[in-house]
């Protein structure tokens, strides 16, 4: 079963059931009971032994503590902390205040979602939740559904941190292209140079950060994320209230007057800024050198999260309690509310996180990823048809994987491979199109961490992010596909590129023509 197509079907399961029944929680223990019988080749106690290594990974793994996913996880309570802390001490109200004033449209309060998501490009996870701490008081106020701030959070954080080289997933990424290029003489790029070059070659993150920017200066929505839109402007309601929301806090705090955007901002750009000093500190300890690539290449970016989390909460409660000599509803009662309420709201995404990557420890097992890589490398495709293969491979495995990481980890050799041995012009177009589509495939899929974390950073319920994402990342995908077609066909990324273009900005007209006439009907 191991390598199979079998492999396949607890991936699968996990979805199909997300998407029919709603229950995340449910879905993703099924995929993991699927995936552990599959394992154990349905032998009770074997099944019952996989099941508690999958459960227990993120905490404990190779015999010693697993500090990656126990950071991430305690970074994210740390977010939900900061969270009550501003909210209690009144810093959320007075940001969300001052925004309405300097901030007046709902076109300006996209519009900042999505710069400061090409802003903060030095690592998704950092992007996801930092993002959407600042953001959340200001859409809220300009009625803008939760599962759209979830769209802007997850449709930038992604895309930017795939094309900067100077990120935890550039660092990596050149890394990975330093192995490949190492074993050719076909080509004479260095892995920096070959990583920039690819930039113009992603056509996926190219058509969707251009929707992106499209649907945050307009008011068009399409599918499910009109209907979201729609309610939110017309009632208020930014998100439904029987549904579970990650991040979003259920206690209610003492209201008061005593608050300052300084309570809100303070901890936030401390988060920010001591993260970043860690990533640099961590890469030069590791490497002890002052390249700026190599730092990077080597940052620990879940302490570096954690520690900035740490610093962050620390100074939001100092913040609060030095509000107790004039704020008369402040109380250490409360600041020990706060904590509590903080853990609470970030259970249910640490919930979602630690089942995902369960389920993702398993399909690790059962060799899902190579086998989809296998079927590619066994069949007899034109080498021109390459570049929109491996886009769709890409696709397809981290969907199922939930993880666009494994899938370049396992496709990128693959692709440079085959491309330096058929058509090694076509070598770097060909690599583009697998980070391009591992992107895509993260963004669909709802096993994926990072749309978890922008579930959560945004406060949206995980599966109305998914479902009114994932129409829009399907649009693109499409346009990127089309994309690489006529870059295979005419071995010229330019002209793939400009029928990229050409295929937006004709999207973007129908669009908008057909959003004139439909007010028009109406008016």
């Amino acid at each position: 079963m191991i390598g199979t197509w079998v492999s396949i079907l607890p991936p699968l399961i996990a979805i199909v059931m997300v998407l029919a029944t709603k229950r995340v929680l449910l879905s993703l223990g099924s995929g993991i009971l699927t995936a552990a019988l599959l394992v154990a080749s349905f032998a009770p106690v074997e099944t019952v032994k996989h099941l508690w290594s999958a459960l227990t990974v993120s905490f404990w793994a190779d015999g010693e503590l697993n500090t990656y996913n126990i950071f991430i996880m305690v970074f994210v309570l740390f977010l939900g902390i900061i969270t009550a802390f501003v909210s209690l001490s009144g810093g959320s109200r007075a940001f969300a205040d001052w925004a309405v004033r300097h901030i007046k449209t709902r076109r300006g309060a996209k519009l900042l979602t999505v710069f400061l998501g090409l802003l903060i490009f030095v690592d998704d996870y950092f992007n996801s939740l930092a993002v959407g701490q600042v953001s959340r008081p200001i859409t809220d106020k300009h009625r803008i559904s939760r599962a759209k701030l979830a769209y802007f959070i997850d449709s930038t954080s992604a895309p930017i941190c795939v094309v900067s080289p100077i990120s935890s997933w550039g660092a990596f990424l050149i890394g990975q292209l330093a192995l490949i290029l190492g074993t050719t003489t076909a080509v004479n790029y260095s892995p920096l140079s070959a990583f920039l070059m690819m930039a113009p070659m992603n056509f996926y993150v190219i058509a969707t950060l251009a929707m992106v920017f499209f649907f945050a200066w307009t008011n068009i929505d399409f599918f499910t994320m009109k209907k979201h839109e729609e309610i939110a402007q017309k009632t208020g309601q930014l998100f439904d209230p029987e549904k579970e929301i990650p991040g979003q806090l259920k206690e209610d705090f003492p209201e008061h007057n005593y608050g300052r955007v300084l309570d809100l901002v303070a901890p936030i750009l401390t988060l920010v800024a001591v993260t970043l000093g860690m990533m640099v500190w961590t890469g030069y300890r590791a490497t002890q050198s002052l390249n700026i690539w190599a730092i990077f290449e080597n940052t620990d970016v879940p302490l570096s999260l954690v520690t900035g989390g740490l610093i962050g909460t620390l100074l939001a409660a100092i913040l609060y309690i030095a509000q107790m000599g004039r704020n008369e509803t402040a109380s250490y009662r409360l600041v020990g509310k706060a904590l509590s309420t903080g853990v609470k709201a970030m259970m249910p995404a640490i919930l979602i996180l630690l089942l995902a990557w369960s389920l993702t420890y398993l399909i690790d097992i059962l060799e899902t990823g190579p086998f989809l890589s296998t079927v590619v490398e066994k069949s007899n495709i034109p080498v021109n048809f390459l570049p929109v293969i491996m886009f769709i491979l890409a696709g397809l495995m981290a969907f199922s994987t939930g993880t666009s990481w494994g899938s370049f980890g396992i496709l990128l050799p693959i692709a440079g491979t085959i491309m330096i041995n058929a058509a090694p012009e076509l070598l770097l177009p060909a690599l583009s199109a697998v980070l391009a589509g591992a992107v895509f495939g993260d963004h669909c899929s709802p096993i994926s961490d990072t749309t978890i974390l922008s579930s959560t950073g945004a406060g949206s319920n995980h599966i109305d992010h998914v479902a009114t994402q994932l129409p829009y990342a399907l649009i693109a995908a499409a346009i990127a596909s089309f994309g690489y077609i006529i870059l295979g066909l005419t071995g010229s990324v330019w002209v793939g590129l400009i029928g990229v273009i050409l295929s937006i900005v004709v999207l973007f007209t129908i669009w908008t023509v057909k959003s004139r006439r439909q007010i028009e009907l109406t008016t």
